[in-house]
């Protein structure tokens, strides 16, 4: 009897099935936005099948394989790599010769930081887009961009850019037409004649840079209006209300994903839909966004992803990787950003319980098919998101007091600081100020140079290495900032640049140093040669997957944070020691069991125990499984 094939499913056939499943997810919030619009369900459709059928053929298949295993993206052998193109190799054509370095790293995601073509300067480092579907010239052309991105997947990277979904720069076509008075693309962005609404709105809108953009709203003459203008008088907020706008930006999304790019980093949601009498940022409306814009995605292109870019409050943070009805369908990731304060805020004060209590009572312990960007540093600021509430259970810290400290320990003037850091943003009404700096000069390796002392660089070096061992560890996708991995400084010639000078996170955006990437020596290569082992063994550790829950755990010693990985068969105790000083710790104390011998995964060691205690030493990290050998030096 002969056997028949399978018919294979044309593309056509699997369209419709992916339609089927994604309307279930985009029926309620597409309702919930903007009404029961049959008209819109059919504009939609007709969207996502026209990017469909444009889909090359290397990416169908890409689609195919990643709908066939959506949690990829969770593995432990997920690291990311962020940089500018023109900072990290000139042009995006230069941008593959560096694949090699790349995989040298681990790397399998590679965060190309804003490409598409910017304003002229000033343009919020490149945030103020007037052209979607261009590449900066400076870097490049469309084509370069997708030959790289083709590069990138061939050697098991996945592209990323970033889209800015809040606003567009005010010379977008979009804007222009909008100013020369025509109605459809005025209705694209929040125009007023007067100032009595604005005015309203103020009452309760914080500002994003009140030393540079007092305000929120900014007069244009041609358009004779005042424009909702978040973040700088040049970058115009979109109406999200306006249904025209969530087609115009999904259509764009489309268009750069049939080129290669991999991972969309949505910048700036958490601003996205405005109403009167709330600061307009983390609205429900903003999650209803994202999820129809994932789920749209999952139809036309399933082999992307969405990450998130809200730097919120603790509280705020988990609806954007989704929870209840919208688990597993809004953004695939989001940045840890307090993670990220967390360790700054526990190094500087060498105590840990803020940081344990943050962690365990404002965040699960994992996500469905959602997973952290888990970080140290970035090309931004800190903001220093320290709130009352949580501070009261760590007596007597208090919120304005820690974030006062924080600031000046980072900018230096703390007696005994070691950090190197710069005020950002100063409010003098508040008092607030974030904080500017590079990963090593926050963490001490600017300064110990400066002192010629080298048990400080010692020090320094172990601060960055335990950092990256935790957000290897913690749950997520960890990302390493461009020039981190070498310990890279300060740069103050931003200065020099007028464009630039007005812009203090410029001091952390350096041009990389590639004499010492591929010839390091001293405490560059220790930081380098210490990050690939990190690296490395993460992908060698199943437990570190983010599918696997991180749990917080308590413990006498508050300059410990301690957590379970809580594989079911082979659970991992993660240890982290926020202090220049030794920790004893008794086995009991960590939760292992005493009929059992365990290993520092981290290390490749079998775990010794001095007079039946475990030693961690400053600043250093232990990655705990049991192991069929255990050695005591009981007379050390």
């Amino acid at each position: 009897m002969t056997r028949k094939s399978a018919p294979k499913m044309t593309r056509d056939a699997l369209f419709d099935l992916r339609w089927r499943r994604g309307l279930r997810s985009l029926t309620g919030p597409l309702t919930r936005l903007y009404g029961d619009d049959p008209t819109l369900v059919t504009r939609l459709r007709e969207m996502l099948k026209s990017a469909s059928d444009a889909r090359p053929a290397d990416l169908a298949e890409l689609d195919l394989r990643r709908d066939l295993d959506p949690d990829w993206f969770l593995s432990s052998d997920m690291v990311g790599y962020v940089f500018y193109i023109d900072r990290f190799c000139g042009t995006v054509d230069r941008v593959p010769a560096h694949i090699p370095y790349l995989k040298s790293l681990g790397v399998s995601y590679a965060h190309m930081m804003p490409c598409l073509m910017p304003r002229p300067e000033p343009s919020d480092g490149g945030y103020a887009v007037m052209d979607y579907r261009r590449l900066n010239p400076a870097l490049g052309t469309m084509d370069q961009l997708e030959a790289t991105c083709r590069s990138l997947r061939a050697a098991g990277i996945s592209p990323c850019i970033d889209m800015v979904l809040n606003h567009t720069a005010m010379e977008h076509d979009w804007a222009e037409k909008a100013r020369a008075g025509d109605p459809f693309y005025r209705d694209f962005y929040l125009m007023y004649p007067d100032r009595t609404l604005p005015d309203a709105y103020e009452a309760t809108l914080t500002e994003v840079f009140p030393d540079q953009a007092p305000g929120n709203f900014t007069w244009d003459d041609d358009a004779d209006a005042w424009v909702w203008t978040t973040f700088n008088t040049y970058q115009w907020d979109l109406n999200w209300a306006n249904p025209e706008v969530f087609l115009a930006i999904l259509d764009t999304m489309l268009f750069l994903v049939n080129r290669g790019v991999e991972v969309l980093r949505l910048d700036a949601v958490a601003f996205m839909w405005k109403r009167m009498g709330t600061t307009c940022q983390n609205l429900p409306e903003v999650h209803d966004i994202l999820q129809l814009l994932a789920q749209a995605m999952r139809i036309a292109a399933p082999g992307t992803l969405h990450k998130a870019e809200a730097i919120v409050a603790p509280g705020d943070l988990v609806p954007y990787l989704g929870r209840g009805m919208a688990a597993g369908k809004a953004s695939h990731l989001a940045y840890h950003n307090s993670l990220m304060v967390q360790f700054w805020s526990s190094l500087a004060a060498r105590d840990t319980r803020l940081m344990r209590h943050v962690l365990s009572h404002h965040f699960p312990d994992r996500f469905a098919r959602a997973g952290w960007a888990t970080y140290l540093r970035c090309h931004d600021d800190i903001g220093w998101a320290i709130t009352e509430e949580d501070t009261a259970h760590v007596p007597p810290m208090s919120g304005p007091g820690h974030r006062a400290f924080l600031a000046d320990w980072y900018n230096g003037t703390f007696p005994a600081s070691f950090s190197r850091g710069a005020d950002f943003q100063v409010n003098e009404e508040t008092g607030d100020r974030r904080t500017n700096g590079t990963l090593a000069s926050l963490a001490g390796l600017e300064a110990a140079r400066q002192w010629g002392d080298a048990e400080a660089e010692n020090a320094a070096i172990a601060r960055i290495l335990m950092g990256h061992a935790l957000i290897a560890s913690y749950g997520g996708m960890p990302l390493l900032y461009m020039g981190d991995e070498i310990g890279m400084t300060n740069d103050l010639s931003y200065l020099d640049d007028p464009a630039k000078a007005v812009d203090g996170r410029w001091m952390q955006r350096p041009e990389m140093d590639w004499d010492t990437a591929l010839h390091p020596e001293g405490a560059a290569a220790r930081i380098l040669t210490g990050i690939r082992h990190i690296m490395d063994r993460r992908r060698a550790v199943p437990q570190l997957s983010a599918e696997v829950p991180t749990r917080i755990a308590t413990h006498p010693d508050r300059a410990l944070l301690i957590f379970e990985r809580a594989a079911d068969d082979t659970p991992m105790i993660c240890v982290f020691n926020f202090t220049g000083s030794v920790r004893e710790v008794t086995p009991w104390s960590l939760g292992l069991d005493p009929a059992r011998a365990y290993r520092d995964a981290l290390a490749g060691a079998p775990l010794t125990l001095t007079k039946s205690l475990i030693l961690v030493p400053a600043y250093a990290a232990l990655w705990l499984i049991p192991d069929r050998a255990l050695v005591d030096h009981a007379g050390a």
